[in-house]
């Protein structure tokens, strides 16, 4: 794998310098955000690990410019101290796949990249369908009522699982396993996953389709009665 490095702290860039080319990846580094976002637009990468504060320029604009230049390519995994619910919604706003809190182990961040890699491509067409839900996987499309509806690349990996399974229940450990092999992130991560994928499909005045089973995991459908 192709990974681009945004980190300025020395002593954590080189050990995960080395941890990383150790398992087997390319690993091309920046240590400000201005001189990692030239990078990232000259030169193809697989995922962008991308610490939120760095010099020059914040890695929040970083993955905002990669976006609209680049659109969903390369994958972003964000590497930060900002640890709250807010802090991770403003990450995934801003176009990132997947979230690590600092501080981290590097085999959560070897199988969170590996898990990433292992399901940014579809292996077939494949249209799903639930109400007015509808969600082109081999374009990386979806719409609701015909509106276009923008996910990140774990937003739409969830949806198409919770769209398979309509109307049953999805657990938290059956996303988990196909998020992340089964690894157990820290607990809000998902939930800011189904938090952003829920403002995205729901929106204003319409039926609300994505629904928390307490206790248990998330249901895509249209409720009795909506």
């Amino acid at each position: 794998m192709d990974i681009l490095l945004l980190e300025d702290n020395a002593a954590l860039h080189a050990n995960l310098v080395e941890q990383l080319e150790g398992a087997g990846h390319r690993v091309n580094l920046a240590v400000d955000g201005e001189t990692g976002l030239n990078l990232a637009l000259s030169q193809p990468h697989d995922v962008l690990v991308l610490d939120l504060g760095l010099p020059r320029l914040d890695g929040l604009d970083v993955c905002r410019r990669l976006r609209e230049r680049r659109g969903r390519e390369p994958l972003i995994l964000m590497l930060t101290a900002r640890d709250t619910l807010e802090d991770k919604l403003e990450g995934f706003a801003a176009g990132a796949d997947d979230y690590l809190v600092k501080p981290f182990a590097v085999a959560e961040l070897l199988v969170r990249l590996e898990a990433l890699a292992r399901r940014s491509t579809p292996k077939h067409r494949e249209v799903l369908v639930v109400e007015d839900l509808r969600y082109d996987v081999g374009e990386y499309r979806v719409e609701r009522g015909g509106a276009p509806v923008v996910l990140n690349r774990v937003g739409m990996r969830i949806l198409r699982e919770l769209m398979l399974a309509s109307p049953r229940v999805v657990t938290r450990e059956q996303l988990e396993a196909v998020l992340w092999d089964g690894f157990s992130p820290e607990g809000s991560v998902l939930r800011s996953h189904i938090y952003a994928l829920r403002r995205a499909v729901d929106g204003a005045g319409l039926v609300p389709l994505v629904h928390t089973v307490r206790g248990v995991g998330y249901r895509l459908a249209r409720e009795a009665g909506a």
